[in-house]
């Protein structure tokens, strides 16, 4: 870190950089990064790998810019798709200036804890953060007990408890992270919450509301497209026509489910997100398409942008 010859304090010191979070499936990740950002930038589901892309969310404060790369959580793959989100997970924690290793506080550490605290040794430049997540479904002593096993994995620069749905320790945790970013000017302008495109967000809400009950083998065969996208002349009205690809007819038929009513519900839950994002009405259609095996074949990837 830079050595400090000014006698401000810290605080009127500006810093930025990048910072990513961490952590086995389901640990609160992307809904810890919605919530540091105030807005929904990563889309959230009780399913493993629901986060595909390195997405960008951007906190501002007067005294520092933080920017949260909310990476695909690190796992032993077993696609090309697998394997390839891993590579993207290794080249992010490579380039940001701290990891923030996610541990939920109502559940013990375990092998994926420990495995991926091990793969944090190969990341040398970057500082290391425990954030405790899920405080408010423990009591003050389980927390004790948690945050104690926590400070005994490592060294780490900071341990933060957080809980992103009552928004405790939220500012803490900002504060934290920022001050151990390297003094720099913003990189962002102060409007900006992410880089990622309008039609990418449109993308993973959609994604995000097909996840929604479908069975455990399902979530990775799903990728979702859109072909067009325009607003009417002289209407606050967007079409958008998108396609939801799976692996297998039968996961087709899972998707649409009878006469249609799972498609139809899947349409209606991605609508009034996308409504949300864009601030006007929204027509959306949707269609349901078969790539086989789409995760290990290396131009179907490339195609559905991976």
């Amino acid at each position: 870190m830079t050595t400090q010859h000014s006698s401000k304090p810290i605080e009127s010191e500006h810093r930025s950089g990048f910072a990513s979070f961490v952590g086995r499936p389901n640990v609160g990740k992307s809904t810890l990064t919605n919530a540091l950002v105030g807005e929904k930038i990563a889309i959230t589901s009780a399913k493993p790998q629901t986060t595909r892309r390195a997405i960008r969310g951007i906190v501002h404060r007067d005294y520092g810019q933080l920017i949260l790369v909310d990476t695909p959580g690190l796992h032993r793959p077993r696609t090309l798709l697998g394997q390839r989100l891993n590579d993207l997970v290794e080249q992010t924690l490579g380039d940001v200036d701290v990891i923030g290793f996610c541990i939920p506080a109502n559940e013990k550490i375990g092998p994926g804890d420990n495995f991926i605290n091990e793969q944090l040794n190969e990341f040398r430049r970057a500082k290391l953060v425990a954030v405790v997540t899920k405080c408010e479904l423990v009591s003050p002593e389980q927390l004790a007990e948690q945050l104690m096993a926590v400070s005994e994995l490592r060294d780490w620069k900071a341990i933060v408890p957080v809980s992103a749905v009552t928004e405790d320790q939220l500012e803490v945790l900002t504060k934290v992270l920022i001050d151990l970013m390297p003094l720099s000017p913003a990189l962002y302008p102060p409007d900006a919450i992410t880089d990622e495109s309008l039609e990418a967000r449109i993308c993973e809400l959609i994604r995000e509301a097909t996840l929604e009950g479908v069975r455990d083998e399902l979530p990775h065969s799903i990728a979702v497209t859109i072909d067009e996208m325009s607003k009417r002349k002289g209407k606050d009205l967007t079409d958008i026509h998108a396609n939801i690809f799976v692996e297998r007819d039968s996961q087709k038929g899972i998707i649409i489910g009878h006469r249609g009513a799972r498609l139809i519900d899947v349409g209606k839950r991605a609508r009034l997100e996308i409504e949300k994002l864009i601030g006007h009405k929204v027509f959306l259609g949707l269609r349901v398409k078969v790539a086989s095996e789409w995760q290990r074949d290396p131009k179907q990837l490339g195609k559905l942008g991976f």
